[in-house]
């Protein structure tokens, strides 16, 4: 199933994506800034101490109170988005012939949520950019905000094909603090890497989100007899009939929840995110938090 983006990008026009927390110093955009300074959103009044600037100097309220005070106000900053996607093969689950009709696979949606995200970030000005592991190798596009920057990220993603077991471990190490970073995956590759890799960037202050694609046919597999294939170990093999889609379940369950809880445990945010699931509503979802 091809996903059309141009409906979900009309659905999701006004839409904003607030931060958590106040972003570090950086240059003027949409997000409340650490910096306290004398331009932007006025928050209250100081007393005025040598070595201010006079121009700072609320001379309307000296002259009514015969006080000097100082205009503190609350800087607005931009606050650069990056996606660094999972396109390992088994994002490539499940392939045309085992895929349910007008479900996508977990790749597509993968794409379609950062370009949705990606869109909001930019309407507020902020630079986006995505890195990917593919069939191929890693992708990338620098963070941007001219216009045209969507249209080069979605061009950067659909060139993309879900292959090999690359881990996204490593397109995170050069990431810095003064971002906001979305990480979009499975978990099925080597999450203690990932998860010891992302746990730094998140306590020197990234703003982290976690993005779990789960698609809608490991939720519910074919009741009858089959054989399912590691799509990254194509040795390993397994027939599933009733009794072990039973155990399947009770475990996969475990490792949904499991995520989850170690994902929020180091203070990200986690989203699961279902392939049958609309994808205006999972990207509302997503920046207002209601999944978390």
């Amino acid at each position: 199933m091809t996903i059309a983006y141009g409906p979900m990008l009309d659905a999701l026009r006004g839409v904003r994506w607030p931060v958590r927390n106040a972003v570090g110093a950086a240059l003027p955009g949409a997000h409340r800034s650490r910096q306290r300074g004398t331009a932007g959103e006025f928050t209250e009044y100081r007393l005025y101490r040598q070595g201010d600037d006079p121009k700072q100097l609320d001379w309307k309220l000296l002259a009514r109170s015969d006080r000097a005070f100082v205009r503190l106000t609350d800087d607005r900053a931009l606050l650069p988005t990056w996606f660094i996607l999972d396109g390992s093969a088994s994002m490539a689950f499940p392939d045309a012939h085992h895929r349910t009709p007008d479900v996508p696979d977990k790749w597509s949606v993968a794409r379609a949520i950062a370009i949705g995200l990606a869109s909001v970030a930019h309407a507020s000005g902020d630079p986006v950019g995505a890195m990917c592991t593919s069939s191929t190798g890693p992708r990338r596009l620098a963070p941007r905000t001219r216009r045209g920057t969507i249209s080069e990220l979605t061009r950067t993603l659909d060139g993309a094909d879900a292959g090999g077991s690359d881990s996204i471990a490593g397109l995170l190490a050069p990431l810095s603090s003064g971002s906001r970073i979305v990480i979009i995956t499975d978990f099925l590759g080597d999450v203690a890497s990932l998860l010891r890799t992302t746990s730094p960037l998140v306590a020197s202050g990234a703003m982290v989100e976690c993005v779990h694609v789960v698609a809608a046919e490991e939720l519910a597999p074919p009741l009858s007899a089959h054989l399912a294939r590691d799509p990254e170990a194509p040795e390993v093999e397994r027939v599933f009939d009733r009794h072990a889609l039973a155990a399947y379940r009770e475990r996969f369950d475990d490792f949904r929840a499991d995520i989850a809880r170690r994902v929020r445990a180091m203070g990200a945010g986690y989203t699961e995110a279902r392939t049958d699931a609309p994808l205006p509503r999972l990207i509302r979802q997503i920046v207002g938090g209601q999944a978390r």
